[in-house]
Order: C-alpha cells, then structure tokens, then sequence
C-alpha cells in the first residue's frame, strides 16, 4: 500500500495550483482530506491524490 505523504508544496506543484485552491477544493469536499502527522505538520497521501486526479474528466479537443 502507498503510504508516500506529501505536503502543501509537493501538492501545489504536482498539480500546478496555488495553496488557496487546495485549501478551498479540500472545504467543498472535491480533494482529498488532510491528515494529521505531528502537532502542525499535516499532509496528503499521494495515494489518495494520484486517484483524485485520476478521476478528473478528460478535455476532448
């Protein structure tokens, strides 16, 4: 099983977004939810992530 976490930088960059989009698409309910590592740190399972983008629809051209 992936347990690779990944932080706020890994997952702004792997998705070319900024912070604020995260942090909104993550309060609607459309991203993957945070996970508690330490006392402040948090982060993402890049399992979870891969799937999420996974699942995002396909741009016909």
């Amino acid at each position: 099983m992936d347990r690779e976490i990944l932080d706020l930088e890994d997952v702004t960059t792997m998705l070319n977004v900024s912070h604020m989009t995260i942090y909104r698409l993550e309060k609607r309910g459309e991203f993957p939810a945070r996970r508690k590592i330490t006392g402040k740190k948090v982060g993402w399972l890049a399992s979870e992530v891969r799937e999420w983008l996974a699942a995002l629809p396909k741009v016909e051209a």
